[in-house]
């Protein structure tokens, strides 16, 4: 890809999944990549990985939840690789005990919902809001937020999973708009059943016959194919693509 040599880029969310998988194409792509997650061990793993032939990846603990370890994160970005072009919002709490607990409103928990947006939507937002003056510093950059098809599809649970990503879609289209013309572009990835190490183990076989009769696609998704459009949003081939959500599905959601 054109012009991801060079860029310095924040993973907010890299240490497993689809944010580890964007580390090493990134870091392949000639980027330079600070690794940001609460699971330092898996932060620091993803870096070695992503570093082997000499590319720099460089682990940072931190709380998407915490508003002073987000500002922490992108200072040490700026401290280590001299700026941010880029940020890469990917992290969520998809545990069982928040997203397991996220039923419909009748069994709502309101602490469920507190955390979910907290961690889904403010924590994105505290995270570009941090980045943005670092990326109109060095001229411009991008941001992609990690969305999803729940955000717009309708589900019988998981309500405030589905609302923190609306909120993220609008969120994209907020940065976009009103930093677009200052250089800045904001897109959204939606993936579907992507089968990262926590998917393969969480999904039983049923659901992933159902992901697969439902895509359009002869096979469930792969964390690289996310990492691979993440990849393009960030580089010069993506750079007339501005406030819209991509979907990476295999054709499961299908949007006029």
């Amino acid at each position: 890809m054109r012009g991801l040599k060079g860029k310095r880029i924040v993973v907010a969310g890299g240490a497993t999944g689809i944010g580890a998988a964007a580390v090493e194409r990134l870091v392949e792509e000639g980027a330079s990549v600070v690794v940001g997650d609460i699971n330092v061990a898996g932060a620091e793993a993803t870096a070695k990985r992503a570093s082997e032939d000499g590319g720099v990846a460089v682990p940072v603990a931190f709380d998407l939840s915490d508003e002073g370890s987000i500002q922490a994160l992108i200072d040490r970005a700026v401290s280590e690789l001299g700026g941010v072009d880029g940020l890469f919002n990917v992290g969520a709490d998809v545990s069982d005990a928040n997203l397991g607990r996220d039923l419909d409103l009748l069994e709502m928990d309101l602490g469920v919902w507190e955390r979910t947006l907290g961690v889904n939507l403010v924590g994105y937002a505290l995270a570009a809001k941090a980045a943005i003056p670092h990326i109109l510093a060095a001229g411009g950059g991008a941001i992609v937020n990690t969305s999803s098809g729940a955000g717009w599809s309708g589900a019988r649970v998981r309500p405030a999973y589905s609302a923190s990503k609306a909120g993220v879609n609008a969120l994209t289209r907020h940065i976009a708009t009103r930093w677009g013309k200052e250089g800045i572009r904001c897109n959204g990835l939606a993936p579907g059943l992507v089968m990262g190490e926590t998917q393969i183990r969480q999904a039983d076989k049923e659901m992933q016959a159902q992901a697969i009769a439902a895509a359009l696609s002869p096979r469930l998704g792969r964390t690289s194919d996310v990492a691979g459009m993440a990849a393009f949003l960030f580089s010069d081939d993506g750079e007339w693509i501005n406030g819209q959500v991509w979907s990476v599905c295999g054709g499961m959601h299908l949007r006029g």
